[in-house]
C-alpha cells in the first residue's frame, strides 16, 4: 500500500476546508441522497407486500441511524473541530439571547474591566512601551552622565560635551542632541507662540526619517549664524498645512522666530514628532540658533556649566549596548577633557568618577516616563483588582447557573456526549462573553484612555500622548479577553460536568440534599470575591485619605482667589530701569480694577517647579548652606498673606545702590540664626564676593512640593535683577519676565480679559499673558496624586457594585434552589421571619469570613502604598473600620434580598415546584 503524496494532502486539505464553507449546500445535498436512499427502500419494501409504516420502519432500520450516517459524513468531509465550535458559539449564542438580563450584566461587567485594563494600558502603551516611529529604532541609544554621589543619572548634558561625543565615532555613526521649548513667531495676526525644538546638526541623521518636502537640516546648518543663507529651520507636516496652506512653496519661505529670520528648508511627514514621544514640535531650528530664540539667554555661552540638552545616538550596525558601553567607558576622560576647560571642575568630576552610559533609546526620552512609572503602574493594579473581581463575580454567576442546568448536562453525557466536549462548549461560552465584553470595552477605552491623559498631563499642557490602539494593545486585549473566559468558565465547567449521572439526572429534594455539600465551593468562590473587594475600597479609601490630606496641608500662603499672570518680556525692547518702571506702572494699572486686592511680582511660583537655588554662609569663613530662592516685589507677601513674622518688606527703591537686601523664611532664619533674631544681620555668598542684608522674616512657605517640608528660602527684590554685573564694565541692563501676582474678590473670569488688555496696551510687542489661578497650580502639582485617588475612588465603587451584583445574583440563585425545602419548612409551621433569618445567617457568613480574609490580606497588600501616601498610615483604623462597614452594608444588602423572597414562599408552589 502506498503512502498519499504531498500533492494527495494537500489535495485533500483543500477539499475538506472548501467543504467546510460549503457545508450548508452539501448538508442539503446529503438530505437529498438520504431521502432517495430511504423512498427507494421503502418502495421495494412495499413492493414485497409490506404496508407503507412497515416498510418505512424496516428501510430506517437496515439503512441505520440516520442522524450517525450524517454526522459520519461531515466528519469525513470537512473540518470537524472548526465546525464544532463553530456550533458550539452558536450554541451559546442562542443561550445568552435566552438569558438576556444575565447576558447583559455579564458583558457590562466585563466590558467595565477590560476596558479599564484596555485604557490604563494604552498610556503605559504610549509612555513606557511603544517604539519611535523611525527606522531601526533599536539602534538608538540615550546617553546620560552618572556619578558616585548622585541619587540617580543626569539625563541633561552640555553643548561642549555634546561637541565633544559627535567627534568619536567608535561605537555611534551619529551623536545629536535636542531641547523642547516654545517659540515665538511672528505672522500678520501679531505674536503666538509655537511648539518648537532645538536640534543638533546630526538629530535628523539620527532620526532616519526622509523629509516629505525639501530636506532636513544638516551639520552644516548648525553653525554660528546659520551660515552664509543665514539660519535654517524644517517645520512639522501639521504646521505646514495650517501656517502655509499646503503650500509646496512653503520650502524657501521665511519665518519669522524671536524677531530673526528662518529658511524654511523641509517639511517632515505626519507621524515624525522627533526623539520626544510627548512633544510635537511644529518648528525644528539649529542649536546653534538658541541664543537668538531663547534671548535674552544665552545656554550655548554658558559652555560646560549649563546642562540642558538630551542626547540620543545611532549605534552603528552590529555594535551591541554593552559594546557602545564600554567605548564611552573608555573614552570619558577624552571627553571630559575636551569639554571641561575648567580645571576645578574637572578635578571636581573626577573625584565623584563621572562617567556616560548609554541606555536603550527605542522609545525616546521624555522627564514624565520617569515621573508616571509608579502611578501608572499602581492604577494598572487597580484595573487588574477589578477586572479579577468581575470575573469572580461572573464565575459565581456561572457556578450557580451551571447547577441549574445539571440535568441538561447529564442528559447529554448519558446519550453519548463527552466530558470534554462538554467543557469545551461551556468555555466557549464564556468565551463568548469575554469577546462580546473585550468588544465593549475597547469601544469605550479611547475615550477614557484620552481622559486619563489630559488627567496625566495636567501639569505639563505642552505635552501630548499618543493613546491610539495599535497592534500591542489589541494583543493586550485579546489575552485579557482568553484569561478572563478561562478565569470565569473552566471552574464552573469542571463542576458542572463532575459528580454522578444518576443523582444529576434525579430530580427533587433528595436528589439535591446530597448536592448540598457542593455548595462549598461557590461560597468560597464568593468569599475570595469579597475579599478581593475589601482590598481594592481599602486602597481606594487610604489613596483618597492622603490626598484629602495634601489638599488640606498648610502651604503658607492662602490660595483662594488668588491667579498669576504670565509676563513673557524677552522679545520687547525695554530693559534695565526702563523695564522696572513698567513692571510698577502695570501693577499700579492692575491694582486699580475693580475687585483687586493685591498686586505683586515674583519669578517662581509655588508648586510650579521652577526654582533657584544658592549658597550661602552666615560668616564669611563658615559653612555654607543651600537655599532656595526667589525674586518679588512690593506687596508680594501681603498679595500672597505670608505673615511677616519681623521686619518691613521690600519697596520699590530697594536698588543695588542701596545696598543688597534680602528676606528670609522661618526654616532660613533659625539655620543661619538659632535663638537670635535674624532682622538686621547679614549672609555672606559661597565667594563672599556678595554680602546681603537681612530685612525681614517670613512664613514658610511650601515652593517645591506640597508634600516636602518648605525649603529654606531666601526673597530677593527685583529691583536689583533688571542689571548684570561685569568686572570689566559697567553693569549691562536686562531684561526679566516675571509672574504677576494678584489677589481678586470675585470671579476670576472677567479680569483675565481685562488683564489682557491692559498688557496689550501697556507692551504691544508680548504675547497675551496667560492667567492660572493658584487652586489649579495646585491641582497641577499633584496631578498624579489627584488621578491616582479618583480613579482608585471610581474602582473602588465599581468593587462594591459588582460585588453586589455578584452576591445578590449568586445567592438569588442558590436559594431559588432550595424553593421546595423552603416551602417544606413553611408548611411544617416555620415563622417566615425564622426562613429570612435562616437563610440571611447563611448568606451573611460569606461576607463575614470573606470580610476577615480580605482584612488580613490588606494589612499586608497595602505596605506596596507607603511610599505614595501623604500622612496617612497604610493601617489607619478609621479607613480600614469605613471600608469593612461599606462593604458588609453591601453583603447584608445583598444577602437580604434572596432571603425576603425565600420567606414569601408558598407551601404549594414548593410542591409544584418538587
Amino acid at each position: 500500500m502506498t503512502r498519499p503524496g504531498i500533492s494527495d494532502t494537500l489535495r485533500t486539505i483543500s477539499n475538506r476546508i472548501a467543504a467546510f464553507f460549503h457545508r450548508n449546500r452539501l448538508d442539503r445535498d446529503l438530505d437529498a441522497e438520504l431521502r432517495s436512499h430511504i423512498a427507494h427502500a421503502i418502495d421495494e419494501n412495499m413492493a414485497h407486500g409490506m404496508s407503507r409504516s412497515e416498510a418505512r420502519i424496516a428501510a430506517l432500520r437496515s439503512f441505520g441511524g440516520v442522524t450517525q450516517t450524517r454526522e459520519t459524513y461531515r466528519i469525513r468531509r470537512g473540518l470537524p473541530l472548526f465546525d464544532q465550535i463553530a456550533r458550539d458559539f452558536r450554541y451559546g449564542w442562542r443561550q445568552l439571547v435566552r438569558a438576556p438580563g444575565f447576558a447583559l450584566t455579564a458583558i457590562l461587567t466585563l466590558a467595565l474591566g477590560l476596558g479599564a485594563n484596555t485604557a490604563v494600558f494604552s498610556l503605559i502603551n504610549a509612555l513606557l512601551l511603544r517604539p519611535l516611529p523611525v527606522p531601526h529604532a533599536a539602534e538608538l541609544a540615550i546617553i546620560q552622565v552618572e556619578e558616585s554621589n548622585s541619587d540617580g543619572p543626569s539625563y541633561s548634558l552640555n553643548e561642549p560635551e555634546l561637541r565633544a561625543l559627535e567627534k568619536r565615532h567608535d561605537a555611534f555613526s551619529s551623536t545629536s542632541a535636542f531641547f523642547s521649548t516654545k517659540f515665538q513667531l511672528h505672522g500678520t495676526s501679531g505674536s503666538l507662540q509655537v511648539p518648537g525644538q532645538l536640534v543638533s546638526g546630526e538629530y535628523f541623521a539620527t532620526m532616519q526619517v526622509a523629509p516629505l518636502l525639501g530636506r532636513y537640516l544638516a551639520p552644516a546648518d548648525d553653525v554660528e549664524n546659520g551660515g552664509p543663507a543665514g539660519y535654517a529651520a524644517v517645520i512639522s507636516e501639521n504646521f505646514w498645512r495650517t501656517w502655509f496652506n499646503s503650500s509646496p512653496n512653503a520650502v524657501g519661505s521665511k519665518l519669522i522666530v524671536a524677531n530673526a529670520p528662518f529658511t524654511v528648508v523641509g517639511v517632515m511627514p505626519r507621524g515624525f514628532f522627533g526623539a520626544d514621544p510627548t512633544r510635537h514640535p511644529s518648528i525644528f531650528v539649529p542649536l546653534s540658533s538658541e541664543p537668538v530664540v531663547d534671548a535674552p539667554f544665552n545656554m550655548i555661552a554658558s559652555g560646560w556649566s549649563g546642562n540642558w540638552l538630551n542626547l540620543i545616538a545611532r549605534r552603528k550596525p552590529f555594535i551591541s549596548l554593552a559594546q557602545a558601553n564600554a567605548a564611552l567607558q573608555a573614552e570619558t576622560s577624552a571627553i571630559l577633557l575636551d569639554s571641561h576647560p575648567n580645571a576645578f571642575a574637572l578635578d571636581d568630576i573626577r573625584t565623584n568618577h563621572l562617567h556616560f552610559v548609554a541606555e536603550s533609546g527605542a522609545k525616546g526620552f521624555t522627564y514624565l516616563r520617569a515621573d508616571f512609572r509608579k502611578p501608572l503602574m499602581v492604577v494598572f493594579s487597580l484595573c487588574g483588582g477589578v477586572l479579577l473581581l468581575a470575573c469572580l463575580n461572573l464565575a459565581s454567576l456561572l457556578l450557580a447557573r451551571a447547577a441549574a442546568r445539571e440535568r441538561e448536562l447529564a442528559t447529554r453525557l448519558a446519550i453519548g456526549a463527552t466530558r470534554l466536549r462538554l467543557i469545551r462548549q461551556l468555555l466557549i461560552e464564556s468565551l463568548l462573553i469575554a469577546l462580546l465584553g473585550t468588544a465593549a470595552g475597547l469601544a469605550v477605552s479611547p475615550l477614557v484612555s484620552n481622559a486619563l491623559a489630559v488627567l496625566l498631563l495636567s501639569r505639563n499642557p505642552d505635552a501630548a500622548l499618543d493613546t491610539s490602539l495599535d497592534a500591542r494593545v489589541f494583543v493586550f486585549a485579546a489575552l485579557i479577553a482568553v484569561l478572563s473566559s478561562i478565569l470565569i468558565g473552566l471552574l464552573p465547567a469542571l463542576r458542572a460536568t463532575s459528580g454522578n449521572l444518576n443523582e444529576q439526572i434525579k430530580s427533587g429534594s433528595q436528589a439535591r440534599s446530597r448536592r448540598d455539600s457542593r455548595r462549598l465551593l461557590p461560597r468560597l468562590v464568593m468569599g475570595t470575591q469579597v475579599a478581593l473587594a475589601l482590598m481594592l475600597v481599602t486602597g481606594a479609601g487610604l489613596l483618597a485619605a492622603s490626598l484629602t490630606r495634601l489638599y488640606r496641608t498648610n502651604l503658607g500662603f492662602d490660595p483662594k482667589g488668588l491667579v498669576h499672570l504670565q509676563l513673557d518680556m524677552d522679545k520687547q525692547p525695554l530693559a534695565g530701569d526702563a523695564l522696572l518702571r513698567w513692571y510698577q506702572q502695570f501693577g499700579e494699572a492692575l491694582s486699580h480694577q475693580p475687585g483687586v486686592q493685591g498686586v505683586s511680582f515674583e519669578w517662581g511660583v509655588p508648586l510650579s517647579g521652577s526654582g533657584m537655588t544658592t549658597y550661602y554662609r552666615n560668616q564669611p569663613k563658615n559653612h555654607e548652606q543651600l537655599l532656595y530662592g526667589n525674586d518679588v516685589a512690593p506687596g508680594y507677601f501681603a498679595a500672597m498673606r505670608v505673615p511677616m513674622l519681623g521686619g518691613r518688606d521690600f519697596r520699590w527703591d530697594d536698588t543695588s545702590a542701596a545696598g543688597r537686601k534680602v528676606i528670609l523664611n522661618q526654616a532660613a532664619a533659625n539655620l543661619f540664626f538659632p535663638g537670635r533674631s535674624a532682622v538686621g544681620q547679614s549672609i555672606y555668598t559661597y565667594d563672599n564676593k556678595i554680602t546681603l542684608q537681612v530685612i525681614a522674616v517670613v512664613g514658610n512657605v511650601h515652593y517645591r512640593s506640597i508634600q516636602a517640608e518648605p525649603p529654606p528660602t531666601a526673597y530677593y527684590p527685583i529691583s536689583q535683577t533688571f542689571y548684570a554685573t561685569s568686572d570689566n564694565g559697567p553693569p549691562e541692563p536686562l531684561k526679566k519676565s516675571y509672574f504677576a501676582v494678584i489677589r481678586l474678590a470675585g470671579p476670576p473670569a472677567a479680569f483675565a480679559a481685562t488683564a489682557r488688555n491692559l498688557a496689550a496696551r501697556m507692551a504691544p510687542e508680548i504675547p497675551a499673558p496667560a492667567m492660572t489661578s493658584m487652586t489649579a497650580q495646585i491641582d497641577e502639582s499633584i496631578s498624579s496624586e489627584r488621578m491616582m485617588a479618583m480613579l482608585a475612588a471610581f474602582f473602588g465603587l465599581c468593587a462594591l457594585l459588582v460585588t453586589a451584583i455578584g452576591l445578590y445574583g449568586t445567592l438569588a440563585y442558590a436559594t431559588s434552589r432550595r424553593t421546595s425545602e423552603i416551602g417544606i419548612r413553611i408548611a411544617l409551621g416555620a415563622q417566615r421571619t425564622h426562613v429570612v433569618r435562616l437563610v440571611f445567617r447563611e448568606n451573611a457568613w460569606v461576607a463575614v469570613t470573606g470580610c476577615l480574609a480580605g482584612l488580613i490580606a490588606t494589612l499586608f497588600a497595602s505596605r506596596a502604598l507607603a511610599s505614595i501616601l501623604y500622612s496617612t498610615s497604610t493601617h489607619d483604623p478609621l479607613i480600614l473600620f469605613a471600608s469593612v462597614a461599606s462593604l458588609m452594608a453591601v453583603a447584608s444588602a445583598a444577602s437580604l434580598m434572596p432571603a425576603i423572597r425565600a420567606a414569601r414562599i408558598e407551601p404549594m408552589e414548593a410542591l409544584r415546584a418538587e
